[in-house]
């Protein structure tokens, strides 16, 4: 997205934190301008930050410093040549604006407090000096419409609508357009040219201007059939009378190539084999929403992603996860609408579509997602949960030698719980006893658990025929030590669900029980 948006540009604003200094992205950035050979403004924003800063609102960033103290402006004078360094070794030559006396090869630096408003004056200045100076042939108006969709919106009163610049030419209410689609060209009439009132954006709802015609170069929500599968980045060509239809699909023939390229972009993102499917209007949300799920501090796995409407087809791809990790069979869906049938489908197949106003609550809601999921699992395996446990038969403390075998233990190792399925270790072999199916304190208190040390009674029922059959005295005695029956499975569950309730002597534990059960 940043690709596509210096080709649109003439002149950048880079703001850069005094506090940091360049940021990865930010190197990134310069290097999009530096290839595209963008000009651009350094803002080093935040200087409100500096240790003892007083605010002057709204004043000239000279005017402001002269206030500061010695401390502040010694402060400010290592921290503007640390980003100076950063920026020479990235290639630029840069200076504070009002040093700069070879703007064409140096780069200006304007120090800002978006929040009080230092520098914003001397910010706005040098944009005017910079543009005129530099953009006066760039300027020049020509009828040729040059025009670029940006965002692709549905609108419950005006239906599906592309937020465009307008960079060149004139657009008409009525005026036949070819616009790029997943589909190929598509050929429809412009219905209504929008733009927002005085100081507001264009992405943000509510009550639009109607115009007849507009005039480059500005910012136009377009209103036209057709546009539900119209792809962002690409160019608008308007189609004048007379023109055929081979002469339209030729001026299409580079929305087609764009089109290529915006796809070829998406296929570039960082997704794996595991992960959740994410949905924008735009690439650039695409790209920025999978690059914070890829950070360290996120850390989802993405695998895979589209732009536009959910459909169907998007549900069957995020579907392939429930065989694989049922968590990420979602569908994390930004500024898009859900198409009814896949709505449908999603909810038959039990694919979780997660829709959100902001990237950060989007994240919050499927990891919120996330936690109920396994938590429900977490309940549908308790039963396969067998914590690993060795208990010692206290001597003269057998109530009942057959089913149900009831006596006082000992805990010696791991920790044992109500339904922990229990054997004892008889001559070599192992055989069943059945199930702990209560537990309780010498003082009678019926308890659910019990760690190492802890002495409790126990009462263990049988659960095949087998088991029921097995005598104390008999079969065995308090000489043979009782162990927790654990499994494939149940090891495999722990892991999974019960890691945080295991510690390094359990999983120790388990290790030796693996070997006496011939457990893989």
């Amino acid at each position: 997205m940043r690709s596509r948006g210096m080709s649109l540009c003439d002149i950048a604003v880079v703001v850069v934190d005094i506090m940091h200094g360049l940021e990865k992205q930010t190197v990134e950035t310069l290097a999009l301008l530096k290839d595209r050979n963008v000009r651009f403004i350094v803002v080093l924003n935040k200087v409100d930050r500096l240790c003892g800063w007083k605010h002057c609102p709204d004043a000239p960033i000279k005017k402001a410093l002269e206030n500061q103290s010695g401390d502040v402006k010694r402060e400010f004078g290592w921290r503007l040549t640390k980003v100076v360094t950063q920026l020479k070794e990235n290639g630029f030559n840069t200076a504070l604006y009002y040093d700069n006396q070879k703007f064409r090869k140096v780069f200006d630096i304007v120090p800002t407090s978006a929040i009080s408003g230092e520098g914003i004056p001397d910010l706005l200045l040098m944009l005017v000096l910079r543009s005129q100076a530099t953009m006066m042939e760039k300027l020049t108006f020509v009828n040729t419409v040059e025009c670029t969709v940006l965002e692709v919106n549905d609108d419950k009163d005006l239906g599906t609508t592309i937020d465009v610049v307008l960079i060149n030419g004139v657009l008409h209410k009525g005026d036949q357009v070819n616009v790029c689609t997943k589909q190929g060209p598509v050929t429809t009439t412009i219905r209504d040219l929008l733009t927002p009132h005085p100081l507001k954006e264009l992405r943000v709802k509510g009550i639009y201007k109607h115009h007849k015609e507009l005039k480059a170069a500005q910012g136009v929500k377009i209103v036209a059939r057709g546009l539900k599968y119209a792809i962002p980045g690409t160019s608008l060509v308007v189609v004048k009378p007379g023109d055929d239809l081979g002469q339209s699909e030729a001026k299409s023939q580079r929305n087609e190539n764009e089109e290529g390229n915006v796809i070829q972009e998406i296929s570039r993102l960082k997704t794996c084999k595991e992960g959740v499917y994410v949905q924008a209007s735009t690439f650039g949300i695409l790209e920025a929403i999978i690059e914070h799920l890829n950070s360290p501090g996120v850390n989802v796995p993405v695998s895979g992603c589209n732009l536009g409407p959910i459909e169907k087809k998007d549900v069957m791809k995020a579907s392939a996860m429930l065989k694989r990790k049922e968590e990420y069979a979602a569908i994390l869906a930004f500024n898009v609408r859900v198409m009814p049938e896949a709505d449908v489908l999603a909810s038959e197949s039990g694919v979780k579509i997660v829709t959100a106003d902001t990237v950060y609550k989007l994240v919050d809601s499927f990891n919120e997602h996330i936690k109920r999921s396994k938590e429900l699992k977490k309940m549908q395996c308790a039963a396969n949960a067998v914590f690993p446990c060795t208990l010692k038969i206290l001597p003269n403390r057998v109530y009942r030698k057959k089913d149900p075998f009831l006596c006082d233990v000992e805990v010696l190792e791991g920790v044992v719980k109500v339904g922990t399925p229990i054997c004892v270790y008889v001559g070599g072999t192992v055989h069943g006893l059945g199930r702990i199916s209560s537990m309780q304190t010498s003082n009678g208190n019926q308890i659910d658990s019990a760690k190492r040390g802890v002495v409790v009674s126990v009462k263990i029922t049988g659960e095949s025929p087998k088991e029921k059959t097995w005598l104390y005295g008999r079969h065995f005695d308090e000489s043979n030590e009782l162990i927790s029956q654990i499994s494939r499975r149940s090891i495999d569950v722990l892991k999974e669900y019960y890691r945080d309730e295991m510690n390094d002597e359990n999983w120790q534990l388990i290790r030796r029980l693996k070997k006496l059960l011939d457990i893989a």
